[in-house]
């Protein structure tokens, strides 16, 4: 069965979705790295864990090599970032085969305020996307990505629920697709 590693920052809602839709179905999730010590998404988690706090290192080069030191214990098929709140070096990005989930239609809205950004811009439509981690942030190959009509009278909170459902349906896909159709 092909194994992936799961790297999260918070809650873990994607982490524990993965974990419903494919651990021991599609792929084993052999571990979840969070550099989060109170991450909510360590709670009840039914796989093993392992925290790697960022603060622990002088630069992001040497929290990043130990991070790939870390993963490569586990022999992953595929590393996937979800939720994973951290900007990667060179170090990760070419030592480690990862994706990862953004709450956007990449390119537009990078970063970590891709939901509200979104939200608040003049476009008729809205999404989430999967890529490949690259060098350059949320700037790798998009794998797959899909979009909803945003509704005129959207709330924030509505807006936000629509891209979560979507993430919870679009990542597995993701996931299974690079695992076995690649």
């Amino acid at each position: 069965m092909k194994k992936i590693v799961v790297l999260f920052s918070g809650e873990g809602r994607n982490l524990h979705n993965i974990i419903k839709k494919l651990h021991n179905k599609e792929c084993k999730v052999v571990c979840a790295i969070t550099n989060n010590p109170k991450a909510k998404g360590l709670i009840n988690l039914p796989i093993k864990s392992e925290v790697l706090r960022h603060n622990d290192f002088n630069s992001r080069k040497e929290h990043d090599k130990a991070l790939v030191k870390l993963i490569g214990r586990y022999k992953p098929d595929l590393t996937v970032l979800a939720g994973f709140m951290r900007i990667l070096t060179p170090e990760f990005t070419k030592n480690i085969k990862a994706i990862n989930l953004h709450p956007s239609l990449l390119p537009k809205h990078k970063g970590a305020r891709a939901i509200q950004d979104s939200f608040d811009d003049k476009d008729t439509e809205a999404g989430v996307t999967v890529h490949w981690v690259e060098d350059e942030l949320d700037g790798g190959e998009i794998i797959v990505q899909e979009r909803f009509k945003k509704s005129n009278n959207e709330t924030l909170e509505s807006f936000t629920c629509k891209i979560k459902e979507l993430e919870y349906k679009l990542l597995p896909q993701a996931i299974v697709k690079i695992l076995y159709e690649s």
